[in-house]
């Protein structure tokens, strides 16, 4: 039997590939403030980052800069256009549901996430997912964001875990797990997440 009792699961870049749409989300959002968000840079600074630090980096390296603030008032605006396009997209991988299906005897589970619970809840359901897990930690429910440990530390907690497996794919995420003291194991797909986790348990004894 695996030492693991619990999984912490990121959501973004680990259970759905929704990284893309966040950045053509707010980049739509933002273009009629004469903003303009680029995905390479996104992508090299914004992954795992909390979207109030995003748009402060941003504002900063506007020509001339902006005022963070007016760009966050964009936010609920950004939320509804997620949603609606996300849902629309049915964007997790196909296996996913049986993946979360067998470890569910095991394990308890978690979603650990930067995002907003207004904006995965709703995915979560609309995957027929939201059941396999015991908690969300999102957004602001942690006193400190990742890539401080507070987010895995606080999940941990209330599913009564002490051996968590922490599943990431950012810096941020992954300084997180492994300052709550809890062994990480890093992917860089959604679509190889249950290989890769169903390996990491079999190495450890699970059957």
């Amino acid at each position: 039997m695996s030492g693991f009792d619990a999984i912490l699961f990121d959501f973004d870049g680990v259970l759905i590939d929704s990284e893309p749409m966040h950045c053509a989300c707010w980049a739509e959002v933002l273009a009629p403030l004469g903003v303009r968000l680029e995905w390479g840079w996104y992508r090299d600074n914004c992954i795992g980052v909390d979207d109030r630090e995003m748009l402060r980096m941003m504002a900063a390296r506007a020509d001339p800069p902006r005022d963070w603030r007016e760009m966050w008032d964009q936010y609920p605006a950004k939320q509804k256009v997620f949603r609606s396009r996300m849902i629309q997209a049915s964007p997790f991988p196909p296996g996913l549901p049986a993946f979360l299906d067998g470890l569910r005897p095991r394990y308890k589970m978690a979603v650990v996430t930067s995002s907003a619970r207004a904006e995965i809840e709703p995915l979560l359901e609309a995957g027929g997912l939201l059941g396999f897990f015991d908690t969300l930690v999102c957004g602001r429910e942690a006193d400190r964001l990742k890539p401080a440990p507070d987010p895995y530390l606080l999940a941990a907690r209330r599913l009564d875990a002490r051996a968590p497996l922490v599943v990431e794919d950012s810096a941020a995420g992954i300084a997180s797990g492994r300052a709550a003291g809890f062994e990480v194991l890093a992917v860089q797909h959604p679509s190889e997440v249950a290989a890769l986790v169903l390996q990491r348990l079999s190495a450890d004894g699970a059957p």
